[in-house]
């Protein structure tokens, strides 16, 4: 079902920003691409700094507007803790001139300024005005069935869910148990002495397809012997590259990819490229009920993980919050995961995915 949210001026217009974002930006320039008189969402990127270009950041806003499947127009708020001033000639407002050099761009590459505000701690105004005045913001963001809260800011929601002390020690054992448990069966078998817990977690690793797919069913209830499972496997390039692709394809994608890493590994042959793609962030849009399932487990995952396993589901965490399209939350994780880990290979391909794409392609899209 398409909610549809209407604004009659700039004050309900900017009631509804958080809504088509999902958020209360904070600290932040928001871009609203139109086609006509309707816009579908919202992006957000960080305030320039002052070390920032002023050319290319404004290039780098406009052009991931105009990257938004048939956009003719576009709405540019600012969310920013600092106080407009006042002087003899008026009101000037915070980064009046970084908006200059983002509306020059974007009416240069042809879009239409549909509207340009600032909001600040004491309210609101038009950059737009020849003689800008604050007013109050007082309307609240409207309620949209089955969004939830809008009032966080663009990190809400990243803080990992709870695990006390007890939860943590038992998937550490089990993942050290299914370690051991490996260990063995390379050298010569498993003997029945071994913990019952790890055995079912070696079991869950016979058919990791079967396994990835369910984990997505009750992310909060798993036990810790599957924690520890998928903790192993995440932490496992060829085997992780596959929980990717699945959970943000289906079953049969898992499989294919399954097959495709293996043959990789043993120099057989190239990856297809519509798995790859799917890392990439291009092809089909993946569903995102079932991303934000995957996220919850991985989530799971990583806060009951030791703190040396926890940089591969903190950093799987990240892929699959920049495949959402929130890139703020992948950029806290991945934050997360260095903070551990430096050095960590996936954290560092990511980021730089991140920096050159922004977004994946498919977040594009119009109905994205």
């Amino acid at each position: 079902m398409t909610t549809v949210l209407r604004a009659s001026g700039s004050s309900e217009f900017l009631s509804i920003v958080p809504s088509l974002a999902g958020f209360t930006p904070r600290r932040s320039l928001v871009l609203l691409p139109f086609r006509g008189s309707r816009t579908y969402g919202a992006m957000r990127i960080d305030l320039p700094d002052d070390d920032v270009s002023l050319e290319e950041y404004a290039d780098a806003a406009v052009g991931l507007v105009a990257r938004v499947e048939k956009t003719d127009a576009v709405a540019v708020v600012v969310y920013t803790d600092v106080e407009a001033y006042s002087t003899r000639d008026g009101l000037v407002l915070p980064y009046t001139v970084e908006i200059d050099e983002v509306l020059g761009r974007a009416a240069d590459s042809g879009l239409r300024i549909v509207d340009a505000l600032c909001v600040t701690p004491s309210g609101w105004a038009s950059y737009l005005d020849d003689e800008p005045g604050l007013r109050e913001l007082d309307e609240a963001a409207p309620q949209v069935a089955g969004l939830g809260d809008v009032s966080g800011d663009q990190l809400a929601g990243t803080d990992l869910p709870h695990a006390d002390l007890a939860e943590k020690e038992r998937v550490a054992r089990a993942l050290r148990d299914l370690d051991e448990l490996l260990a063995h069966e390379r050298i010569g078998g498993v003997t029945g002495r071994e913990n019952p817990q790890a055995i079912a977690a070696l079991a869950l690793l016979e058919d990791l397809p079967a396994f990835f797919e369910s984990v997505l069913a009750s992310p909060d209830d798993l036990p810790p012997f599957a924690h520890a499972a998928l903790l192993w496997c995440l932490n496992r390039p060829i085997f992780r590259d596959v929980a990717l692709t699945q959970w943000a394809t289906d079953l049969l994608g898992g499989a294919r990819t399954l097959e495709a890493q293996l043959a990789f590994s043993g120099g057989h042959t190239a990856v297809p490229d519509d798995l790859g793609d799917v890392f990439l962030g291009r092809g089909p849009a993946p569903d995102p009920a079932r991303l934000r399932r995957a996220l919850d487990t991985v989530r799971a995952s990583a806060t009951r993980a030791p703190r040396l396993s926890r940089p591969a589901p903190l950093t799987v965490a990240a892929w699959i919050s920049w495949a959402l399209g929130r890139a703020s939350h992948a950029g806290h994780y991945l934050d997360l995961a260095r903070a551990i880990e430096p050095e960590y290979g996936l954290a560092s391909l990511l980021d730089t995915m991140i920096g050159a794409a922004v977004l994946p392609e498919w977040a594009f899209r119009r109905g994205a």
